[in-house]
This record gives C-alpha cells, sequence and structure tokens, in this order.
C-alpha cells in the first residue's frame, strides 16, 4: 500500500442515516422487577441463520511433520478504533450459507488457503454483549499440506486490504504481545485463544 490508512473525520450519525447499524433501547425488568432502559448497537445485515458472523481458526499442518502446527492471522485497519486490528480470519454470513461454508469462503477469500473440513464449530457466541446484539460462531478448519508450507495468494474484495501471516501456534502468545510495541491492538478473541493454548499447555505441564 503507497500509504497508512488513517482517520480522516468523525461525526455523531443518526440511525435513519446508518447502513449496517442502528441503536436501540431496551426495556427490561430485573429479578426485583424494576424496570431498567439499556442501549445498544444492533447489526441490521442478519440474515435468516440468526447468526451475523464467523471467525476462522485455520489449523496449518503438514502430513509429513515438515513444520510446526501453524494458524494464520490477519491484519487491516479498523476505523471504529482508528487503528490496525491483529485478528482472526472473519467474515459475515452470505443469506443461504451456513456459518461453516462461510468459514470455508471468508479463509480463502482472506488468506488464500483452501481448508478440507470443518473440525470444530462452536455455538452460538455474542461477542461484546453489554454494548452490542452481534453474535458469531468460531470455526476451527483443517488446512492439511502433503510435506512443507506453501504460501497461498489472496483473493480479496474491492476494498479490502489484509495482510495475512503465518504463526506457529505455541508461538502465537508471543507474537500478539509484541505487536502492542509496532502500534498495533489485538482482538480479543484471537487473544483469549492464544492465552488459553498457553495455558493449556502449562496445565499439562503443571508449570505455573
Amino acid at each position: 500500500m503507497s500509504q497508512d490508512s488513517k482517520i480522516l473525520s468523525a461525526e455523531d450519525l443518526s440511525t435513519s442515516e446508518a447502513k449496517w447499524v442502528k441503536l436501540k433501547r431496551i426495556h427490561w425488568s430485573d429479578p426485583e422487577g424494576k424496570h431498567r432502559t439499556w442501549e445498544c448497537a444492533e447489526r441490521t445485515t442478519r440474515g435468516s441463520s440468526g447468526i451475523d458472523a464467523v471467525a476462522i481458526l485455520a489449523v496449518l499442518r503438514s502430513e509429513r511433520n515438515a513444520f510446526q502446527p501453524s494458524t494464520v492471522i490477519v491484519e487491516q485497519f479498523r476505523a471504529p478504533v482508528g487503528k490496525y486490528v491483529v485478528e482472526l480470519p472473519a467474515g459475515l454470513i452470505d443469506e443461504g450459507e451456513t456459518a461453516e461454508e462461510t468459514a470455508i469462503r471468508e479463509l480463502h477469500e482472506e488468506t488464500g488457503f483452501k481448508g478440507t473440513k470443518v473440525l470444530e464449530s462452536s455455538p452460538l457466541l455474542v461477542c461484546d454483549p453489554g454494548m452490542t446484539t452481534a453474535n458469531m460462531k468460531l470455526i476451527a478448519v483443517d488446512v492439511p499440506f502433503p510435506d512443507k508450507l506453501e504460501v497461498s495468494q489472496q483473493k480479496p474484495e474491492p476494498g479490502e486490504f489484509i495482510t495475512a501471516r503465518i504463526v506457529e501456534l505455541h508461538k502465537l502468545d508471543e507474537e500478539l504481545k509484541a505487536y502492542e510495541s509496532k502500534g498495533y491492538v489485538v482482538d480479543a478473541r484471537l487473544s483469549h485463544f492464544a492465552s488459553g493454548y498457553v495455558m493449556a499447555e502449562k496445565i499439562r505441564q503443571m508449570k505455573f
């Protein structure tokens, strides 16, 4: 890219002008019977599946153990936070698609890698339940290689500027922590996975 992305200006937006989200006031009753209100953002693009999006954990592996099990992460500018964010490949579910079909498609578009099968599909997850109705599924996808790791060509949609990086799973937590010094922020879902991976290894070895 010839230059980095940056925020040029920002202004308040009325719901009538918004294309993808709208604000909603919720009236609800707490366990003591008290009537309360809450404000949140709601997606306007949710299809009949009831699921907004998927995040994809690609498991890159060699059938001959030529390289360490790895995954692919992406870097892209996110205007709401005004910074480049490190995250898992992700995307919105198209009408008529399952979450698993979306995961295979989006992984190929954003990273070039072709998943051969879904290893695991999470239950429905909420992203920021105190702020938004947005939900998603986390889909783990198998990406095997006969021998050595081969980098694939991305197929981004117009207007998408995504950098894909391959990271060995056992180095993921360390790599993500290094991003802060470079001015990036890390998506919470990716950070939680990396921390869980490290903790699982510590528990396995009982090293605290």
